[in-house]
């Protein structure tokens, strides 16, 4: 786990890893699903798919049919993903030139994309290409195809930035990506939905309280009576209690 934050009234919090995160991603997306891994973050999504599950891993540079990432004698420097990682392909998986990958992207055929963000609204919104820092570099690559083009977007990052700020926002500060088109938030302290009645929390990391979570979070939040909880099992993967 990571980010240990203090409370004036709790034991320090520990939230998830963002191996944890992708983990608990992985679990909730269902069998027979189409899913774009994006860059960063979201790319460790393929390392923990269940086996018991037939998922089709896409990746923007033009791959159908992603397997987990390559290690030792299995790595090819001419097969990566999207963050230029080695990566293996499933049985029968198919490689296409960019504007093949790109079609796939933008005509509705992904169920799901999941993308890394620096800020997400309350209504969905999608900031994940450019800051305001003085050094920052634009970088959308395919991530505006990406958000229009899946038919649900999952979205994967801290609930905080390194200065404390929050990441959840009534209205994005930066550049959108997409406007409207965030499902669902994962961070290292709560899963959220994004509905048409606002920001839903589906459920929280251990340790984590309804007044923390909003103490942490610029947007309003909507608690079900009784939230769902994330624990982790002795091998430290996480789950729903």
């Amino acid at each position: 786990m990571q980010h240990t934050q203090g409370t004036q009234d709790t034991q320090p919090i520990t939230g998830l890893t963002r191996q944890q995160i992708a983990q608990l991603l992985a679990s909730d997306i269902p069998d027979g699903s189409i899913v774009n891994l994006g860059i960063g973050m979201p790319t460790l999504v393929g390392d923990y798919l269940p086996p018991d599950k037939d998922i089709l891993l896409h990746s923007e540079n033009g791959i159908l049919g992603m397997g987990p990432a390559a290690s030792g004698e299995h790595v090819d420097p001419d097969l990566i993903n999207a963050s230029r990682q080695p990566i293996t392909l499933l049985a029968g998986a198919s490689i296409t030139e960019h504007t093949i990958s790109f079609a796939m992207m933008r005509g509705g055929h992904l169920d799901y994309a999941v993308l890394g963000a620096f800020q997400v609204s309350e209504t969905g919104d999608l900031a994940n290409w450019k800051t305001d820092a003085a050094d920052a570099i634009p970088a959308v690559g395919g991530a505006m195809d990406l958000a229009v083009g899946a038919k649900q977007v999952l979205v994967t990052m801290e609930h905080r930035g390194r200065d404390g700020t929050p990441k959840v926002l009534r209205q994005c500060t930066y550049p959108l990506t997409g406007k409207g088109v965030v499902t669902r938030i994962y961070t290292d302290l709560a899963v959220i939905d994004v509905t048409p009645e606002g920001l839903k929390v589906h459920a929280m990391t251990a340790g984590v309280s309804a007044a923390y979570l909003r103490s942490v979070t610029d947007a309003p939040l909507n608690f079900p009576e009784t939230p769902r909880v994330i624990v982790l099992d002795a091998a430290g993967a996480p789950r729903y209690a």
